[in-house]
């Protein structure tokens, strides 16, 4: 918005054409409902894992690290198997892009953790 006088818009104040979509135009909005707590469960499923997985390898070291990584694997194949099954509302936090981009996402990651884990040599 410029002044009658010529001046330039007030900084920090966004610039709107009367009759454009304006907050003006609209009723006010409606409060969002919340999801469900429930809808959380498949994500702190995959996070205990991990966390689970991460503490294991933690603990015992280099002798460890290969069944770590098989259940970080583990747990990133059930973010993705969960993530392909449920509906976007009881997925939780597992939902972040499309549908088939997450469960490429994860399940590529579970891959290479799988990979990873059945190549490391078991120390002696």
């Amino acid at each position: 918005m410029s002044d009658p006088a010529g001046g330039a818009a007030p900084v920090g104040r966004a610039t709107q054409a009367p009759g454009r979509h304006g907050a003006a135009g609209r009723g006010p909005r409606a409060p969002r409902a919340k999801p469900p707590r429930v809808a959380q469960l498949p994500y702190l499923v995959v996070l205990a894992v991990a966390i689970g997985a991460l503490a294991w390898m933690w603990e015992g070291g280099v002798q460890r690290a290969k069944e770590g990584t098989l259940a970080l694997a583990g747990a990133m194949f059930i973010g993705a198997l969960s993530r392909l099954v449920l509906p976007e509302a009881r997925a939780g936090m597992l939902v972040s892009r499309r549908r088939l981009v997450d469960v490429v996402c994860l399940a590529a990651l579970a891959v290479g953790l799988l990979v990873a884990g059945l190549v490391l040599p078991t120390p002696s």
